[in-house]
């Protein structure tokens, strides 16, 4: 039996159209039914991979929830795809990452892909017959996109790819990866020297690494990918040549940071529900642990942070669907989602006491997929660096202003807030 869906928030209410409202309940509904109940599973089995979590986000159109009509998809905009990410997170961080990590190349793809590669590739997105990873961090560079060694080299009609990623979400499930590779000689600044390709997994030369457990988000892979000259025609270039460092900053900017925002407001509102319950049935000297001063002020600054943190991750996806200029909210939203987040689950450990640490009781497993949320997208140092560029005025390129709005269900302009 599904759990009743909470309704939204009346804060959120300026952000959220009808649509979105009927989406939470349907998130909250499929989250209940199909992603619940293979929660204790997927903790049990960390060297597994799940798959049928995938399956049943697939079966939705969700994998698809930013893709234009014309191509299969939902036309729900980035609101609709934090609603999505934030309402399946809440039951399974895990199975909000599946979600997200496609979405990023997805994201690469209505930016930067040509009319024809779009036609070929999203409708298999929508339909759910093929998901796609981001392919940029290495095993030696790390983040460090200016640092890639992997490279790919021009062969007539085709580009022979060489080199190996790392931390590749996704990477056990997805058909083709969205890889960047170095197209110069290694003195080209990083804005000249990368060129993005979609590589399909079963071409000759690409080798998938076992999946390896991580700290948390069990049942979700992020893995390594050993390309071995791998030939691809240029008919899968993604953008310019020279392009890719455009492709991976805008992806990771305008999808990436928004993405993980929704991963850790999920988990935190999770982490506050169930600190409040346990204190509330905790009794102690006559009463509750819940009924003390000292508590509740703990208690009252994990609802303050949970507040924030959803007020950031809505306003900032609220401005990009109306195309107005938001590249440090997204960024952020991630930054103070993650931040927040962890010290919620921190303090939520605490209130616990011993009992936080039980392998049978969730809050363990929420503080552990928090830490998740951290390295993707940019690390906190990433983040506060281009927020420091912001307050000294030297704010690069706006990736949210690059573009136009991308098709979404818009609330009325004087719901802008």
């Amino acid at each position: 039996m599904s759990m009743p869906s909470t309704p939204p928030p009346p804060a959120l209410q300026p952000y959220l159209t009808a649509r979105h409202i009927a989406l939470w309940r349907e998130a909250d509904t499929i989250a209940a039914e199909d992603i619940a109940p293979r929660v204790a599973r997927m903790e049990a089995a960390p060297r597994s991979v799940e798959r049928q979590v995938a399956r049943s986000l697939a079966k939705h159109r969700w994998f698809a929830v930013t893709v234009p009509t014309t191509y299969d998809g939902m036309g729900a905009g980035h609101v609709a795809k934090t609603v999505l990410i934030h309402r399946i997170a809440l039951v399974s961080a895990a199975a909000a990452a599946i979600l997200q990590a496609t979405l990023i190349p997805v994201g690469a793809l209505l930016h930067w892909a040509s009319d024809t590669q779009k036609k070929d590739w999203l409708p298999q997105v929508a339909k759910g017959t093929l998901l796609l990873s981001i392919a940029t961090t290495e095993p030696v560079a790390g983040g460090h996109i200016g640092g890639i060694e992997t490279t790919a080299e021009r062969c007539g009609d085709e580009w022979v790819i060489s080199g190996s990623k790392a931390h590749v979400g996704n990477v056990n499930l997805a058909g083709a990866h969205l890889v960047i590779a170095r197209t110069a000689e290694p003195d080209v600044p990083p804005s000249e020297a990368l060129t993005a390709f979609l590589v399909e997994s079963d071409r000759k030369g690409v080798r998938v690494g076992g999946h390896q457990p991580k700290l948390g988000l069990h049942g979700f892979s992020a893995g390594r990918l050993d390309l071995d000259q791998v030939r691809v025609p240029d008919e899968n270039r993604i953008g310019e040549v020279g392009g890719g460092l455009a492709v991976a900053m805008s992806s990771s900017i305008l999808y990436g940071r928004a993405n993980l925002a929704a991963v850790s407001l999920g988990l935190h509102e999770k982490v506050v529900e169930t600190t409040a319950a346990f204190l509330k049935g905790r009794p102690r000297y006559g009463g509750s642990l819940s009924d003390h001063p000292v508590v509740r002020d703990r208690i009252g600054e994990m609802e303050s942070r949970l507040r924030t943190a959803r007020t950031l991750a809505y306003h900032a996806v609220h401005l990009l669907d109306h195309g107005l200029p938001c590249d440090t909210e997204l960024i952020n939203s991630k930054y103070q989602g993650h931040a927040l987040t962890v010290q919620s689950a921190q303090d939520a450990l605490e209130l616990h006491g011993a009992h936080g640490l039980s392998a049978d009781y969730p809050l363990q497993r929420l503080w552990r997929d928090a830490q998740c949320t951290y390295p993707p997208a940019g690390t906190g140092e990433v983040q506060r660096i281009r927020l420091a560029e912001a307050a000294l005025g030297e704010d690069p390129v706006q990736w949210s202003e690059r573009f136009p709005p991308e098709s979404a269900w818009i609330p009325p302009r004087h719901a802008l807030v």
